[in-house]
């Protein structure tokens, strides 16, 4: 579904990305998994457009999407959460839900539905539609961050580290959520921190390392605790 080759993204004369390749298939949860600063969220945004590579390719369904503006990735189905979920603060909960469907002006009805359909899957967020954002919990705020996502109707959704800073309990909820939005067709790539939850979830994982790709795997092919070695603690028993 998602093809990535030889990417390579700079901020200035600084290679964040050195030649990144990786591929997301089709109603699968697939895992990019690494230490902090190896490129984890840079690739999350240089697919989504908000950062430009300065060469390489990134294939969406067969289509050449690398450089296009973020709206109109977002138009060929792809929604990203971001790291720190980024929710409107100021805006309500029911402002929020609207801003994720922006570019569906023309769908007034679907959007409806969609909103419906929002507040019955995450019924917290009901509970709160007209509570500004910010003063939401983490765990209120991250649900909230995942149904704006949705309501672009994506075929496949990218998440940013969707357990950072959350409770155990509410870590466990989110990724509860994860894997019933691929049970019902939502190809998800995922970026995750919590290695061991994310191994639990994935069909397959890569590890990034100082911006290059350099493992990949099958979650039972390699010993947990070694994958876990390799892209945190700099092991090579998964080399």
């Amino acid at each position: 579904m998602l093809e990535v080759r030889d990417i390579v993204t700079t901020y200035g004369k600084i290679e964040a990305l050195k030649g990144v390749s990786l591929s997301v298939s089709e109603a699968k949860i697939t895992c990019l998994l690494g230490p902090n600063g190896a490129g984890k969220t840079t690739l999350m945004m240089t697919v989504t457009g908000i950062l430009r590579p300065r060469s390489g390719s990134i294939s969406f369904k067969g289509d050449e999407i690398a450089g296009l503006p973020a709206p109109r990735v977002v138009e060929r189905g792809i929604s990203l959460v971001p790291e720190n979920r980024l929710v409107f603060a100021d805006m309500t909960v029911l402002e929020n839900l609207s801003a994720g469907a922006y570019l569906r002006t023309r769908e007034k009805a679907a959007v409806a539905e969609d909103l419906e359909r929002m507040l019955t899957r995450f019924p917290r967020l009901r509970e709160r539609t007209s509570q500004a954002a910010g003063t939401l919990s983490g765990g209120e705020q991250q649900m909230l961050a995942v149904a704006r996502a949705l309501m672009a109707r994506p075929e496949l959704l990218l998440m940013d580290e969707p357990s950072l800073g959350l409770a155990p309990m509410i870590v466990e909820e989110i990724f509860e959520i994860i894997v019933e939005l691929n049970e019902d067709g939502t190809s998800i790539f995922l970026v995750e921190q919590n290695a061991h939850m994310a191994l639990k979830v994935a069909h397959h994982f890569y590890l990034i390392e100082q911006g290059k790709v350099t493992f990949e795997g099958t979650p039972g092919d390699v010993a947990e605790d070694e994958v876990i070695q390799r892209a945190y603690l700099g092991g090579s028993g998964a080399a």
